[in-house]
């Protein structure tokens, strides 16, 4: 995908280097750690919320092992990356980052207008680099839990290091990928400006039973908000794009990452939704170019 150098006006906070604020986190010291390859793929999609729900999964079937069928499965952690001290340096610390940043910046300018219009108070969020670990708003960042929005701190935590996981063990490779994978986590962003993050977190409080369906439909429309940004910037779109996004939402989708993990597909235990499903939310928002067309809760009133 083409898109235009970012500008000074992103917001970006670089804390590679600095190993963030030592808060704990998960798959630290003790027996082994967590196998980070699974975390990565739960990561990628459940943020830190998935990371718990892994380790609550350990105390309820006996440990991870038994979760995924088989050993542990650590990969070669990388020597800790140093940032950058200011929005240029940050950007160019790798490829991954400068794409990263030029990404943000077409997201804000695409993003801005659409609230602007719907008379919705805009807020650029920040992205936020870190290696291995770090700090926000929400606590402890790890690179297992591959990237994440936190609405505390309205930030877009990466490890850009998940990108070569993403590729070389999800087979989701390819620039429009990893943008993809920005613009969810933006797409998470916009709910909250919207209110919509807070309204499903009610509903789920009031309704534990439904709290995972409810998830789906706020992930689906994550994926759909990705494509309302793609499908808005459709002449920026090069041959092979679509294809590597439709790979990256299949190979995220609750059904095949519970394969990969060995276990059989249960669908009331999704919280992203099916591979079917994201890939249909993420081309419905490139084919309309339209955020009204993802409303994912249209059918609950």
């Amino acid at each position: 995908m083409r898109l235009d150098d970012y500008d000074n006006d992103i917001r970006v906070e670089d804390q590679r280097g600095s190993g963030g604020s030592g808060l704990g986190g998960f798959g630290g010291g003790g027996g082994g750690g967590l196998p980070m390859m699974l975390l990565s793929m739960i990561g990628s999609r459940f943020g830190i919320g998935g990371i718990i729900v892994v380790v609550i999964g350990m105390a309820l079937f006996g440990g991870l092992g038994n979760l995924v069928g088989g050993g542990q499965q650590a990969l070669n952690t990388p020597a800790r990356q140093a940032g950058g001290q200011n929005i240029g340096e940050s950007c160019n610390v790798n490829a991954f980052s400068k794409e990263s940043c030029n990404a943000l910046a077409s997201l804000n300018h695409t993003w801005q207008p659409i609230l602007d219009q719907s008379g919705v108070r805009y807020e650029a969020p920040k992205l936020v680099f870190y290696a291995q670990s770090g700090s926000s708003g929400c606590g402890a960042a790890q690179s297992a839990m591959g990237p994440f929005y936190c609405p505390t701190d309205e930030g877009i935590y990466i490890d850009t290091d998940f990108y070569t996981e993403m590729d070389k063990q999800m087979g989701a490779g390819g620039d429009f990928a990893r943008i993809y994978v920005m613009a969810h986590e933006y797409g998470h962003h916009i709910q909250s400006l919207l209110g919509t993050s807070g309204k499903v977190h009610d509903l789920q409080q009031r309704n534990p039973s439904q709290a995972n369906q409810l998830s789906v439909r706020l992930e689906l429309q994550a994926d759909c908000y990705a494509g309302v940004w793609a499908g808005k910037n459709r002449d920026r779109l090069e041959a092979g794009d679509l294809e590597e996004g439709m790979r990256a939402a299949h190979q995220i989708g609750d059904d095949t990452l519970m394969k990969a993990a060995g276990r059989r597909p249960v669908e009331a235990a999704f919280t992203h939704g099916s591979s079917a499903q994201r890939m249909q939310w993420l081309r419905k928002g490139l084919d309309t170019a339209d955020p009204n067309a993802c409303n994912t809760f249209a059918d609950l009133g």
